[in-house]
């Protein structure tokens, strides 16, 4: 990952209506490890790692770097926010050689269809203006996630192009902070 520029980290917590986008700590740990061996959440990403690979694996402390937000609903973690620097050798780029910030989360199954996503990645999104004003952020996914292809839409990502990656069609779209989001 390459760091997201002159940006203060950790930021304060970030409060919006129901939820709190926090900087991760060990009571997170067991929600982690539910994510990423979810066989909903790993859908679209991969495939679900297998659980005892992931409690060998996931730190005291996971998650703690510059860019993650854990989304925290009435003390428990319901999922994650990321915004990491995109790797210039993969496809989808606006700017000749890439590093565009690039938008990512997942959020556990039982926090699907609530409007989570949208109120944690809208504020995300304030967020990174605020710190990084003018800076276009970049989302990508699978074409075939219906739920993330409404989202990027209500946050404002414009498409920019599609592409293979992954074995499977991707979408590739830009925000800037002049687009509102939520």
């Amino acid at each position: 990952m390459t760091e997201l520029g002159p940006v203060a980290w950790p930021p304060a917590p970030i409060r919006t209506e129901r939820l709190v986008l926090r900087e991760s700590g060990a009571r997170d740990r067991a929600a982690f490890i539910k994510l990423f061996a979810s066989p909903e959440v790993g859908t679209y990403i991969g495939g679900p790692r297998p659980r005892d690979e992931l409690e060998l694996a996931v730190p005291e402390v996971p998650g703690r770097r510059p860019g993650l937000f854990v989304i925290d609903l009435d003390g428990t973690m319901i999922g994650m926010i990321t915004l990491d620097r995109r790797d210039a050798e993969r496809p989808g780029r606006v700017r000749p050689n890439g590093g565009e910030a690039e938008l990512g989360y997942m959020f556990q199954p039982e926090a699907w269809g609530r409007g989570y996503a949208a109120e944690a990645c809208a504020a995300a999104l304030d967020w990174f203006a605020n710190a990084l004003p003018g800076e276009p952020v970049a989302l990508c996914t699978r074409t075939a996630n219906d739920r993330a292809m409404r989202l990027a839409a209500k946050l404002g990502f414009t498409e920019v192009e599609r592409f293979q990656e992954y074995g499977a069609e991707q979408w590739f779209g830009i925000w800037s902070s002049d687009t509102p989001s939520g």
